[in-house]
């Protein structure tokens, strides 16, 4: 069976450093021949089950085996909003049994190593298998270039060690 990816960019704010990071991420699998699908939270609209959400659901939660979470810090924790995208969910089609990854992302020193236990600990509860490697990203307005794209070779590295690892999982 093909795995199929998506990759959530776990933040409702507009024209955020997530999502340049998750669009890294997104580079990087297709360059390994691996298209992954791009979920952004930022335009997210939903706060219950709606025909639109369960259309979403349907069409792209629900058929991804492996997912790629890209969490920014929030208060020591991930954004309310990921958590809402999770709580709506019909969790046994879109959640129980799969694999994720988890990056952390953040402008201070610890890359939302807090909440990357947090939400494994959610996902756990919800039978996801996560994938050990949990990259935490600190200083990541310090990393991206002009382009929005990470300029920091050890980075991108731990990056692609990341996905490498996760491709086997």
């Amino acid at each position: 069976m093909a795995e199929t990816y998506t990759i959530i960019s776990g933040t409702n704010r507009k024209i955020s450093k997530t999502l340049q990071v998750a669009k890294q991420y997104q580079q990087i699998f297709q360059q390994k021949g691996i298209d992954a699908g791009l979920l952004s939270l930022e335009d997210w609209t939903y706060l219950e089950r709606t025909a639109a959400y369960e259309k979403l659901e349907k069409e792209i939660l629900v058929p991804t085996t492996k997912f790629v979470f890209i969490a920014p810090e929030y208060n020591g924790s991930i954004p309310g909003i990921l958590k809402v995208m999770i709580d709506i969910s019909e969790y046994r089609s879109v959640w129980n049994g799969k694999r994720a990854l988890l990056t952390g992302v953040s402008t201070g020193r610890a890359g939302n190593l807090r909440g990357m236990e947090h939400l494994t600990g959610i996902l756990h509860y919800l039978d996801v298998v996560v994938y050990p490697n949990k990259l935490p990203i600190s200083t990541v307005d310090k990393l991206l270039g002009p382009n929005g794209g990470i300029i920091d070779k050890a980075t991108i590295e731990a990056i692609d060690k990341q996905i490498n690892g996760f491709i086997k999982f």
